[in-house]
């Protein structure tokens, strides 16, 4: 009998490029070129632990192969949409068609730092109502800059309304916003992933829009001189101009709709939005008795930490700030990892809570010393966090997303 493959691969239509897959991997399977991520059937081994972390879902897809034909990388890097399943013939098929091909292993159980699971009061999200086939068309309704007119780094606030299209989001969720033209090769350009920045009612309560933030990108990690296509676009949008959405993104890292839940968030630069839809989402709904807000926010200065007026107007007695700055002159360098450490009592004392839920969004660089802070908090207070940690994670109560 021919020796069949359960065939891992990524439906191009759908996926958004966030290069989530890639990171996650534990065996560098996945790669990919300017158009498409793609896996390697001669490395991947069934393991799934890119399938959870994945926004959009377009990583979970198998096709059954004669292991002798499975698809290349080559062929996955040429295709615009995933092939059909292909038609197996008796003797390949053998007794156990249908069945999980020899050789492939289940998933295991989550090996991830946080949640893959959303908090047990979350609302129930709609995520991928809009694809890149039928993507919403949503009109500009504000653009304005949440950055120092003075700062390098120009970020932006957008209004984005759908009309009378339904497109229901919850904090915490993502959008993909195509942009216009073509790449390179020829080919339309691929979807960038932002996280809503607005509560579920709206930036506008009652009115049918989101909102986002962005940042122009002008230098890419090493410091050279690039000019991002999507933020580029975005940023430059103006009112009443038109735009292609897909989604919404995300069934994990959403907001606890038990007023009693206390939020610890943590976050740097634009990974400030979710943080800012969840803020929002419990300021209009503010009363008595509602959990508490701690918000550790980082940035190189004051003049490059998106909205810090409308947060420096926010009461005391509903949330606790605390900011961050690592590039202030004449002052040292100081994270939010730091911060989470000078206040680790507080922190012990939020851990202890059967209410709290702790989201962290933002550079990749910040997660290892946000967790080790965390681990310190608890570790010099009286809480075991290795235990804490599984236990906060099988209950969806510590949510990263960092890219």
């Amino acid at each position: 009998m021919t020796a069949l493959l359960k065939q891992h691969l990524i439906d191009p239509v759908i996926c958004i490029r966030c290069n989530t897959c890639e990171e996650t991997c534990p065996v560098k399977a996945i790669t990919h070129d300017s158009r498409n991520y793609v896996v390697d059937a001669e490395i991947c081994n069934g393991c799934g632990a890119c399938l959870s972390p994945c926004p959009t879902g377009s990583i979970d897809n198998w096709r059954t192969v004669p292991k002798a034909e499975a698809w290349s990388l080559a062929d996955q890097l040429g295709w615009d949409e995933l092939p059909p399943e292909r038609e197996l013939s008796r003797d390949a098929a053998g007794d156990d068609a249908g069945s999980e091909a020899p050789g492939f292993t289940p998933p295991p159980l989550d090996s991830a730092r946080g949640s893959t699971i959303a908090p047990a009061s979350a609302a129930t999200p709609a995520v991928n109502l809009y694809t890149v086939r039928q993507p919403a068309t949503a009109t500009v309704a504000g653009n304005v800059r949440v950055t120092a007119t003075a700062s390098d780094s120009d970020t932006h606030h957008i209004v984005l309304d759908f009309g009378s299209l339904p497109f229901p989001v919850l904090e915490g969720q993502s959008i993909g916003i195509i942009p216009p033209g073509i790449d390179a090769h020829g080919r339309p350009h691929h979807a960038r992933q932002y996280s809503i920045a607005s509560p579920r009612d709206g930036e506008r309560p009652g009115y049918n829009n989101l909102s986002i933030t962005v940042k122009r990108v002008l230098t890419d990690h090493e410091g050279r001189p690039v000019r991002g296509v999507a933020s580029n676009y975005v940023c430059d949008l103006q009112r009443g101009d038109s735009v292609q959405v897909i989604g919404p993104f995300g069934s994990s890292f959403l907001m606890p709709d038990d007023p009693r839940a206390d939020l610890l968030m943590i976050c740097t630069g634009t990974g400030s939005a979710p943080m800012r839809g969840m803020t929002e989402r419990r300021r209009r709904r503010r009363q008595p008795g509602d959990g508490r807000l701690m918000l550790f926010f980082g940035a190189r200065s004051q003049a490059e930490l998106p909205y810090f007026g409308p947060l420096s107007k926010l009461p005391a007695d509903f949330i606790d700030i605390h900011l961050a700055f690592s590039r202030t002159p004449g002052q040292p360098r100081t994270y939010v990892q730091d911060l989470l450490r000078a206040r680790a009592a507080e922190i012990a004392g939020l851990l202890r809570s059967d209410h709290a839920h702790i989201y962290v969004c933002g550079l990749k660089g910040m997660e290892d010393g946000v967790i080790d802070a965390l681990r310190v908090a608890a570790d010099q207070h009286g809480l075991d966090w290795k235990p804490l940690h599984a236990r906060l994670k099988a209950e969806g109560r510590l949510h990263l997303e960092t890219y």
